[in-house]
């Protein structure tokens, strides 16, 4: 058996540019997709802290050290610039395999700028 669990978040990224007539995806800073072992065409959820709307889409490139979060097409109706968003891939895991994942959590300020990358999220307490 598998279990889905989280293998990548983009925490507290903003957007940058929604393109209604761009092909259907989200474009990514390709430096940014490198830091969270995201890759080119992986299946993303894009949670929007702003406006409280959820997606999934693809990733495609954008322009190393750009700071770029593009959100394009159809989902374009959904982000707007400056919209803080979660952005998150999964993986299946063997549950054999489960006690020892670790997501890559990356986490930005307002520029698209990486300020911290972990592997664990603190436990919330009351």
């Amino acid at each position: 058996m598998t279990l889905t669990f989280l293998k990548s978040k983009l925490h507290g990224a903003h957007v940058t540019h929604s393109e209604l007539d761009y092909d259907g995806s989200c474009a990514i800073d390709s430096d940014i997709l490198a830091e969270a072992s995201i890759h080119e065409y992986e299946k993303i959820d894009i949670y929007n802290v702003t406006n409280g709307e959820r997606f999934s889409t693809y990733t495609i490139l954008a322009q190393p050290g750009s700071g770029i979060i593009s959100v394009n097409g159809a989902a374009a109706h959904k982000a707007n610039p400056g919209d803080k968003l979660v952005i998150c891939s999964y993986i299946d895991v063997p549950e054999n395999q489960v006690k020892n994942h670790k997501p890559v959590l990356v986490y930005f300020d307002t520029n698209n700028n990486i300020i911290k990358k972990t592997a664990s999220i603190a436990m919330q307490l009351v």
